[in-house]
C-alpha cells in the first residue's frame, strides 16, 4: 500500500476522509436500518475507560456485548462486569476481537501505546471505532488509522470530548464569525505538573504481579520490562515513552483541537522545540515547541505560527501575547492573537475577548455542548455524524506527535514532509515516525 499524501490535495483529502463519517452511516441505515441497536465491545474499561463506556451505554441504542481489560479487579473489568453482567468478558483483546460477530463497533481506552494496535486490528475486521486521545502513540499509526477508515467507510471518532463542550464550540464560533479578524499567531499551553512522573529513570528489580493482573498483556507491543507496583499501571505510564507521549501527547489533541478547527489547520511545514536533555525512558518535565502551518483563509501572512508550551508553571506571560498584565492567563488553554483583537480559550470554560471594552456589548456566538459519546453510536447506527472522525483526528494526532519528536531532538529545525511522511532534513527524526514491535506482538498491518 502507497501511503504517500500529495500536499496539494491534502486539504481536498483531508475532507474525503471527513464525508466518511456520513457514508458510512448510509451504508449501516441499508444494512440494517437506522432503528436497530448498535453492539459495542470495549478494550480497557478502568479509569477514562470508564467514562467512554458509561458514556456511550448512555444510548438506549447501545447493547454492551463484550468487555476486555487486564486487569480483573473491582476498579477495572470487575465494576464494569458487574454493570454489563450480560457482557462477554476478556482479558486479552485479541481474543474478544476473535469472537467479531458478537459486536458491530469497539471502544478503545488502552494507554496510548495499545490504541493502534487494538483499533485497527478491529478496523480491518469492519468494526466501527472511538479511540482515546491521543488516537495513536506514532505519526505512522495516525496516518494508517485514517486510511483504514476511509477505506473501509467507518463511522470513527477520537475521544477528544471537550471539542463537544460549549465553551470550544462557541470559541470555534466566534473565530468563523470574523470577531478577530484574520489570525496572526497561537500560543496554547498545559501549565500542569506531571503528577505521573514519579522517578527519572527505569527502577531496578520487578515487584509481584498482584492477582488477576494480566502483566504480559498489559506490555502488548511494548518492549517486555518487570512488572513494577503504582510505576506503570494502571496511571503513571504516562511517564513513559515506551508507552505514552508525555504532556503534549496527553493534551495537545484537547487543547490545539479548538484552534485546529477554528482555523482549518493541515499539516505544518515546520517544527522546533526547546526542551532538557531526555533520556530514553520518561518524557522531559517542560517544553516548548514552535509550530510553523500554511495559511489558511481565516489567518494572516503566508505561514501562522503556533507556540506550545508545557510543564508547571510553564506558560506565556499575558503582556507577551497582547494582553493586560494584569490578567491572570488561565493554567491551560490557547491565546488567539488576530487583526482586530484575542481571543482567549481557556480549557474547558467560557472563551474571553480583548480588549474587553471593545467587545463589551458584543453579541457573542454562544453554541450549545453536543454529546461527544452518544452522538458516534448515533452515527454508527445511521443518525448524523461525527465530528473528531479519524480523518480529522489522525491529521491532529500527527501534529500533536510531530511536536514529541521535536522534544527528542531539542534545538533542530524539522521540516516536515507530509506527502512523503517524511522529514525533509532529518533521517533521525524520520526514523521516530515508527518504532518496532515486540516479537510475539507485531501488527499485520506494518
Amino acid at each position: 500500500m502507497s501511503h504517500r499524501l500529495h500536499r496539494r490535495s491534502f486539504l481536498a483529502t483531508s475532507a474525503a476522509i471527513a464525508s466518511t463519517s456520513l457514508l458510512s452511516a448510509r451504508n449501516w441505515t441499508m444494512a440494517a436500518g437506522a432503528n436497530d441497536r448498535l453492539r459495542v465491545a470495549a478494550v480497557g474499561v478502568g479509569g477514562k475507560g470508564w467514562s467512554d463506556l458509561t458514556g456511550v451505554s448512555a444510548s438506549p441504542k447501545v447493547e454492551v456485548t463484550s468487555l476486555c481489560d487486564i486487569d480483573e479487579s473491582m476498579g477495572h473489568l470487575g465494576r464494569a462486569a458487574e454493570k454489563f453482567p450480560q457482557a462477554k468478558r476478556y482479558s486479552d483483546w485479541r481474543k474478544l476481537l476473535d469472537d467479531e460477530r458478537d459486536f458491530d463497533a469497539v471502544i478503545v481506552a488502552t494507554p496510548d501505546f495499545m490504541h493502534a494496535p487494538v483499533a485497527l486490528a478491529a478496523m480491518h475486521r469492519k468494526k466501527h471505532a472511538f479511540s482515546e486521545k491521543p488516537l495513536t502513540h506514532t505519526v505512522f499509526e495516525a496516518r494508517q488509522m485514517a486510511l483504514v477508515a476511509k477505506q473501509n467507510k467507518l463511522v470513527t471518532q477520537m475521544g477528544n470530548q471537550i471539542q463537544s463542550h460549549e465553551a470550544y464550540r462557541s470559541a470555534v464560533a466566534i473565530v468563523h464569525a470574523g470577531l478577530i479578524g484574520k489570525v496572526k499567531e497561537v500560543h496554547s499551553w498545559q501549565a500542569g505538573k506531571m503528577g505521573w512522573r514519579l522517578v527519572d529513570d527505569r527502577p531496578a528489580g520487578a515487584d509481584e504481579i498482584p492477582a488477576g493482573l494480566h502483566w504480559d498483556n498489559w506490555l502488548g507491543v511494548a518492549p517486555e520490562r518487570p512488572f513494577k507496583k503504582q510505576i506503570y499501571h494502571s496511571f503513571n505510564w504516562r511517564a513513559w515513552q515506551d508507552f505514552s507521549n508525555g504532556q503534549l501527547g496527553d493534551f495537545g489533541c484537547h487543547i490545539l483541537d479548538p484552534v485546529f478547527m477554528a482555523l482549518k489547520l493541515a499539516a505544518p511545514l515546520k517544527v522546533q522545540a526547546e526542551a532538557p536533555e531526555i533520556n530514553r525512558e520518561v518524557w522531559t518535565l517542560w517544553s516548548k515547541v514552535r509550530y510553523e502551518f500554511p495559511s489558511t483563509e481565516l489567518t494572516l501572512g503566508p505561514t501562522i505560527p503556533l507556540t506550545w508550551y508545557d510543564g508547571d508553571g510553564n506558560k506565556p506571560k499575558a503582556e507577551s501575547v497582547g494582553l493586560p498584565a494584569s490578567y491572570s492567563l488561565p493554567g491551560s488553554g490557547s491565546v488567539l492573537i488576530g487583526e482586530k483583537g484575542t481571543l482567549v480559550i481557556p480549557h474547558v470554560a467560557a472563551p474571553k475577548l480583548f480588549p474587553e471594552e471593545k467587545f463589551a456589548n458584543v453579541d457573542l456566538p454562544k453554541l450549545s455542548s453536543v454529546d461527544h459519546y452518544v452522538g458516534w453510536a448515533d452515527a454508527c447506527r445511521g443518525e448524523g455524524k461525527t465530528t473528531s472522525h479519524f480523518g480529522y483526528a489522525g491529521n491532529l494526532t500527527e501534529t500533536v506527535l510531530l511536536g514529541t519528536i521535536a522534544i527528542r531532538l531539542p534545538n533542530q529545525s524539522l521540516h516536515w514532509d507530509v506527502d512523503a511522511l517524511r522529514f525533509a532534513n532529518s533521517e533521525a527524526a524520520t526514523a521516530l515516525l515508527k518504532k518496532p514491535y515486540r516479537k510475539g506482538w507485531e501488527p499485520t498491518w506494518i
